[in-house]
């Protein structure tokens, strides 16, 4: 009896200390190759979180979609398979995510910052959508506003009633298929992981659903035209499986969440020069920038809002998106 409970207590023992260690080392996902600008934040994120915790809690950064794309690594931070990520809101799990791309909802950075950032329509609106997951939105992430990458001449970049005859790959998200056609584009949905081969060997022309960040990160060599078009507003979302958080204890949770607040903070500070300095790093490898004037881009916003807001509206919820639009325009 006396071997029987010694062995239970050492197992007891060991399973607590298992869970303790597991528990101080966070996996999170990024969708960029190391060294990029979101793995360099996230490492000095993890600095940061280490020494307010006096390294009880720590982060492994997992670059460039190593524990797969975007869209597996929401579900199984979902079900706590995996524990954080920096990303894209991947809308195969709520189509109402589609809202955080919807096309031409901001002009320009201030009103972004006020719609997308702490307290926004839109901020809020993904907070509820991610904890019906079982996942807590800690911070989001501004990156760029979007464009298209050419790997040809523009036709009429600035006009969106001109049909271009250029087809460009697209995600598989409604809102970019749509807003492509829109602007005069033939969309052609293919997955992140063979677009450049799409576009290297001519099956598309170009590509929509990024912005100079991720052209110069992904498609540098296959881009010679980009054009500034302003598609959406790209934001991620740092996200953390609600249970793991639940989890930790009160200092280390108050601390991360802490962390997660200076590093959107900070975010927002730098993005719009980060912009600007990745339309150089494309220049600078050979594209040719096509900047558009403030007519052409309203033009472009107008017509996008006209066609695609309604279909997108539909597939959302018309009376739910509406809502968040409403207080948008408020």
């Amino acid at each position: 009896m006396k071997k029987s409970l010694l062995t239970t207590a050492v197992l007891a023992s060991t399973l607590a200390f298992t869970t303790i260690s597991e528990a101080a080392e966070l996996k999170i996902s990024h969708i960029r190759p190391q060294g990029a600008t979101i793995d360099l934040e996230l490492q000095e994120l993890s600095a940061d979180i280490e020494k307010a915790t006096g390294g009880d809690l720590k982060l492994k950064i997992f670059a460039a979609s190593a524990l797969g794309d975007y869209t597996t690594v929401q579900e199984r931070i979902s079900i706590g398979a995996i524990d954080m990520a920096v990303q894209p809101a991947a809308t195969a799990a709520s189509r109402k995510m589609q809202i955080s791309a919807f096309p031409y909802i901001a002009a320009n950075w201030k009103e972004a910052q006020k719609i997308y950032g702490p307290g926004g329509a839109i901020n809020k609106a993904m907070k509820e959508l991610y904890a019906q997951q079982d996942i807590e939105m800690l911070a989001a992430y501004p990156v760029y506003f979007g464009g298209v990458a050419l790997n040809r001449d523009a036709v009429s970049p600035g006009n969106p009633d001109v049909a271009k005859g250029i087809k460009v790959r697209v995600p598989g998200i409604k809102s970019f298929q749509l807003t492509a056609d829109a602007l005069g584009y033939i969309s052609s949905p293919i997955p992140f992981s063979e677009a450049f081969t799409a576009v290297q060997t001519g099956v598309v022309d170009g590509v929509i659903g990024s912005g100079a960040e991720g052209y110069y990160a992904s498609f540098r060599d296959v881009t010679k035209t980009y054009i500034p078009v302003n598609t959406h507003f790209e934001v991620w979302y740092m996200i953390v499986n609600a249970e793991t958080l639940a989890d930790l204890d009160g200092d280390d949770k108050a601390a991360l969440r802490k962390a997660a607040s200076d590093f959107e903070v900070r975010r927002w500070a730098k993005a719009e020069s980060d912009q600007t300095a990745n339309e150089k790093k494309l220049e600078a490898y050979g594209a040719t920038i096509v900047q558009l004037t403030d007519d052409q881009l309203a033009a472009a916003a107008t017509k996008a809002r006209a066609e695609v807001w309604p279909q997108i509206l539909e597939d959302v919820g018309a009376e739910w998106g509406q809502g968040i639009l409403d207080q948008i325009a408020n």
